[in-house]
């Protein structure tokens, strides 16, 4: 009967642990979309990963493999190896050390200043994907996405329908994302689509991407928002154009209507949501959702904040009954009096008769200001 060492066991169980960890990480590349995506944003980012990591293991794997040639060259069993214990420099060995590390820097630096410029989530795109550029006459479809607790709304102003925890864009359009959050800060991604993008209360953020092939993609949120931030998941359907089209037909015909009192109930946390979709939206919903004022009597974020500079400039503010002011009234309701009660009153005809003499009178005391504007 053979016996195996204890050694042998234990060097064994290493090599067999090692194969199930490599073929664990083999198999889990099954489905790297990252390394594979379908839309042309998310293609050029891949490139970028890859450029960069290729790169680096220029000096990773050399480093590497002299680790492992001196530990044996110079192993202490190895009596033709040169030994030479006052030596302690070498200009050649220097100008390697330094200047192939500092080569590779440069090169990483140019490469992702770069790809920061062109691949911008606000910049519009250029091409559909590579030698294929943008037609001009085809026009960005415009979705608007609202991270909500624990789902996503995603509102079509152009067709005028919405849906929850499900979108679809046609093949080869480009698409413009209006990105906001209801409460705290989210992060919006789509993996095959373009790199993830955040999504924060009281503000708006954008992106621009395409998708070149047809499928079901997964859609999620990248930043943990609470406790059903695990269901807070979506799928994206890459469509052809008659696809899109029956895809907004079922839309229009589900019947349910997203308005303010729809809206404020989506607010409510919930998890796990099934997908809905409405068949017509409120108009000027996505602006309350971003200004944060769906919910009746509650103040607009635009409005205070134009009404907070306002009463800085020493100006009366403008009640507009709920609604943003147009922006030339603005500009006329800010501009600053005149220094010379001869002059005509900038706005008159907005401005009541008291209003117009407070600001006369405070003229006088004061120096001209330039106009200012929001």
């Amino acid at each position: 009967m053979i016996r195996i060492s204890a050694p042998r066991r234990r060097l064994k169980s290493c090599a067999r642990a090692l194969t199930i960890g490599v073929v664990a990480a083999l198999l889990a590349g099954c489905n790297a979309v990252v390394l594979a995506p379908a839309g042309d944003v998310a293609a050029q980012q891949r490139d970028l990963l890859v450029i960069s990591v290729v790169l680096m293991l220029l000096i990773i794997v050399p480093v590497m493999a002299l680790i492992v040639l001196f530990a044996w060259r110079y192993r202490a069993s190895n009596k033709d190896a040169t030994y030479a214990p006052d030596w302690d420099h070498s200009t050649q060995l220097e100008l390697v050390i330094w200047s192939v590390p500092l080569l590779i820097i440069i090169c990483l630096g140019a490469i992702t200043w770069l790809g920061t410029h062109v691949l911008d989530p606000y910049r519009p795109l250029a091409r559909i994907e590579g030698g294929r550029a943008v037609t001009p006459a085809v026009k960005p479809l415009e979705v608007d996405v609202v991270a909500l607790d624990w789902k996503w709304l995603f509102i079509y102003p152009e067709y005028g329908v919405a849906t929850v925890n499900e979108m679809a864009a046609p093949v080869d359009r480009p698409i413009r994302f209006h990105i906001t959050a209801s409460s705290v800060m989210n992060s919006f991604y789509i993996p095959a689509l373009a790199g993830q993008i955040y999504a924060m209360p009281g503000m708006e953020t954008k992106l621009h991407a395409v998708i070149n092939r047809a499928g079901v993609y997964d859609g999620f949120s990248a930043n943990y928002s609470g406790a059903g931030f695990s269901g807070m998941n979506f799928k994206f359907h890459g469509l052809d154009q008659a696809g899109f089209d029956r895809w907004i037909a079922m839309a229009r015909g589900s019947g349910g209507t997203l308005d303010r009192a729809a809206y404020v109930k989506l607010l409510q946390p919930s998890e796990n949501v099934p997908v809905t979709r409405f068949a017509s939206v409120e108009k000027g919903l996505y602006r309350a959702a971003l200004n944060l004022c769906a919910a009746p009597g509650k103040p607009c974020m635009d409005e205070t904040m134009m009404k907070d500079r306002m009463r800085a400039a020493g100006q009366q503010p403008m009640a507009h009954h709920g609604a943003a002011a147009p922006a030339e009234n603005v500009r006329v309701a800010e501009a600053a009096p005149p220094s010379s009660t001869s002059q005509p009153i900038a706005g008159a005809g907005l401005v009541p008769p008291a209003e117009r003499a407070r600001l006369a009178r405070s003229a006088q005391n004061q120096p001209p200001r330039d106009r200012q504007t929001l």
